[in-house]
């Protein structure tokens, strides 16, 4: 093959990585030709920008990057990358990737913004790119939300057909459970309209598969009646961190399904955009959020916690669903992290000792975030239309992040690894696959579903993609 042009010229090989297929000028131009959307090869001015990622830490190098704007721009770089015999990745809003797509087609859909709220079915048709944030903005006009995650600054598809673990989730299940129908692009490069009864199997499959069956270019979900919550959270000092943990321990599995909880050890940096009492400290960060019909019951069930610690900041109060990022408060500026999440079966004295003596304050440990959250309620049990959404055996799942800083890179995974290892005397099998994080291989991403499930996952991946076009990511391979 030819070098890849930068439009018409060709450029000097030593610009490219060696790593990167390369195509002759007519083919990117015509692929150019086929589109609505800007189409950048390796090399092309615009391309590091079209293809930059929230988690900094991952840097894509594609073979060529198509910002679709529609299906059929999806349809026909699918086509693309198969006919020159490459691999097809996706992102949205760049908050998910695990890996480089060198050498990939990597479709970028964030032009995709499309959403359409139909109050009366209580359902939203959202294009691929959209935010969760214009969701919950579209649907809260008609009294209605959507069951977002921690932040509301993530994409709506590929957080849902992850599975979706928000904090609304212990009383309606994951966000994939409440999918209606999915539209993808898949490897013939042929969108499709799948639902429970067009393709019963696929609709299965990538309602917790996520994108390794192809290009999903809009989903219709359904959305729930509720109005607000009462919801924060609250940072206890760092000296209190064991009594606040010991003390949730014994609390959140009194809490009806109406209310979520998570509790996280956090090392905050010295940013003047913090609020004073948290700049460069280490807290323990209670997350609390209740969608039952009586929010001064909402209040009174969090009492218990607020005498656990000594406060620093924060409160419990009415929110609206607009409003459910104060939860949670995930950062929104982009940066390089690196993170490994696992279930717990249970939630004992010594597992919480087990915990702290990995990320206590005190330990010189280089992770801004080590988080238990409590799952159990509807959570645990199966979707009214079955999904192959992972991780409803576990009654905990918990979360480690640090940040990639150049000096870290070595030190971060092994000591986040280290944690959850201690953790492992108490672990649940699976994984929630969008807290499945950095994974060595294949083999992980399958062992993260039940057996029977993951058996059938690989029967529709050899069926729709026998040749793993689509094997980017937290993909199951069909070879």
């Amino acid at each position: 093959m030819t070098p890849v042009p930068r439009s018409s010229s060709l450029l000097d090989d030593a610009a490219l990585d060696l790593l990167v297929p390369r195509f002759p000028a007519r083919d990117v131009d015509e692929l150019r030709r086929g589109v609505h959307g800007p189409v950048y090869a390796a090399g092309d001015d615009g391309l590091a920008a079209e293809v930059a990622t929230w988690n900094v830490a991952v840097q894509h190098t594609p073979a060529v990057a198509v910002g679709a704007t529609c299906a059929a721009d999806v349809a026909a770089a699918v086509q693309f990358a198969v006919a020159h015999g490459l691999p097809v990745a996706v992102q949205a809003t760049g908050h998910g990737p695990v890996r480089n797509a060198a050498g990939a087609v990597l479709v970028t859909t964030r032009r995709m913004q499309g959403v359409v709220v139909d109050p009366r079915r209580r359902t939203a048709r959202v294009q691929a790119g959209v935010r969760w944030s214009a969701v919950l903005e579209a649907a809260a006009e008609h009294g209605l939300t959507g069951l977002c995650g921690s932040s509301s600054d993530v994409g709506v598809v590929g957080y849902t057909l992850g599975g979706g673990m928000g904090p609304l989730g212990r009383r309606f299940g994951f966000a994939a459970d409440h999918v209606r129908a999915v539209e993808i692009v898949t490897a013939d490069g042929v969108l499709r309209r799948v639902d429970a009864t067009t393709d019963p199997e696929l609709f299965w499959a990538v309602r917790g598969g996520k994108g390794s069956f192809g290009v999903v270019t809009a989903i219709e979900i359904e959305l729930v009646d509720v109005r607000s919550i009462v919801g924060g959270g609250i940072f206890f000092a760092a000296e209190d961190a064991a009594a606040v943990l010991h003390a949730y321990r014994e609390w959140a599995p009194t809490l009806p399904e109406t209310a979520a909880s998570s509790v996280a050890v956090l090392r905050l940096p010295p940013l003047p955009e913090l609020p004073p009492p948290l700049q460069g400290q280490t807290v323990v960060h209670l997350r609390y959020a209740y969608c039952g019909d009586d929010l001064a019951e909402g209040e009174r069930l969090v009492a218990p916690m607020e005498s656990s610690g000594r406060i620093v900041l924060g409160a419990i109060t009415p929110l609206l669903t607009t409003e459910m990022d104060a939860v949670h408060m995930d950062p929104r500026d982009p940066m390089p992290m690196w993170e490994k999440g696992m279930l717990l079966a249970e939630l004992t004295e010594e597992a919480v000792d087990a915990f702290l003596a990995g990320v206590a304050p005190e330990a010189p440990v280089p992770l801004v975030m080590a988080e238990i959250r409590q799952l159990g309620g509807a959570l645990s049990r199966p979707a009214d239309v079955p999904n192959a959404v992972a991780g409803r055996a576990g009654a905990w799942s918990v979360l480690v992040i640090g940040p990639m800083a150049p000096e870290l890179v070595d030190v971060v995974p092994q000591v986040g690894r280290g944690v959850l290892e201690a953790l492992r005397p108490w672990a649940a099998p699976g994984c929630v696959l969008n807290f499945l994080g950095d994974v060595p291989g294949a083999g992980e991403v399958l062992a993260a579903y039940e057996p029977a499930d993951a058996e059938r996952l690989l029967a529709v991946k050899r069926a729709v993609d026998p040749d793993d076009v689509f094997s980017h990511g937290h993909a199951i391979r069909a070879r």
